[in-house]
């Protein structure tokens, strides 16, 4: 039960932060989901760091871990919203946007995980 309200609380700031984070890159742009990419290029990034870094002994308790990775993280970034918003970018006739959305969220997030293992390996290690 303890588990369930870090996971929660995680959620709570998880979900504010995104909508901080997304509300505030989106004035850069009406056209392409900026928020959504940032947010989940930000996501793997934390992601990354902090599982590698208990892969590689850093003590994290967890209910830390439950806290950081499925609340905060996980309200934080979403696929939904991606999907969502690629989905109405081929229905408004913005192909070459819809397919950069794909391309940069995919291509960019496993860049996240793979710079969020590197700083952890480099810090941990």
């Amino acid at each position: 039960m303890k588990e369930l309200i870090y996971i929660g609380i995680g959620g709570f700031f998880g979900a504010v932060a995104r909508f901080a984070v997304s509300k505030m890159a989106n004035n850069f742009t009406s056209t392409f989901p900026v928020g959504t990419l940032l947010v989940n290029i930000t996501g793997s990034f934390f992601l990354g760091f902090i599982l590698y870094s208990a892969i590689l002994g850093k003590s994290i308790s967890p209910e830390l871990r439950s806290f950081l990775t499925i609340g905060l993280i996980g309200a934080f970034t979403t696929m939904s919203t991606f999907s969502y918003e690629t989905i109405r970018l081929f229905e408004t006739n913005n192909s070459l946007f819809a397919w950069g959305n794909i391309f940069l969220n995919i291509i960019l997030c496993f860049g996240g995980i793979i710079l969020g293992r590197n700083l952890a390996f480099l810090l941990i290690k």
